[in-house]
């Protein structure tokens, strides 16, 4: 993500410095289609011969509630990997949480969120990453 910064604006509309997506996450904004067209897409590169890949997906808790959501949650998973997938990881969680987080940090001492290949408390991100992580696309099932 850092790259980001030292890039020139891309013909995607990523804007200069601005955050590249992380790993193989699809570009902010980009993924339209839901996390199944996501993990379709990411599990047609083989991942043998990447020496490893690394896929973010954000949900809302509301998305992954209940028997409902969590079994669509496992389908999803389940899915990827059965298609070869590597690493997927989640961050459920929702905007206006992470606003109000960035707002109030004292408030949210314990908000761990997932940046890319390791997670971190929300308040210990600097405000652009935090800013990429709240613009990240909140994924639904349905």
């Amino acid at each position: 993500m850092d790259f980001g910064d030292v890039m020139i604006a891309s013909p995607n509309g990523r804007l200069a410095r601005k955050p590249v997506s992380e790993g193989i996450s699809p570009e902010k904004g980009a993924d339209i289609h839901g996390p199944t067209a996501v993990i379709k897409s990411c599990a047609k590169m083989d991942h043998l011969k990447t020496g490893g890949t690394l896929l973010n997906q954000k949900f809302t808790p509301e998305v992954v509630a209940g028997e409902a959501g969590l079994n669509h949650m496992a389908d999803l998973i389940r899915t990827y990997f059965d298609m070869d997938g590597h690493h997927i990881q989640f961050n459920v969680v929702g905007r206006d949480t992470l606003i109000a987080a960035q707002k109030n940090p004292e408030e949210y001492r314990d908000l761990i969120v997932r940046v890319a290949g390791y997670s971190d408390y929300f308040r210990n991100l600097d405000k652009p990453l935090q800013d990429e992580i709240i613009e990240r696309t909140e994924q639904s099932f349905g």
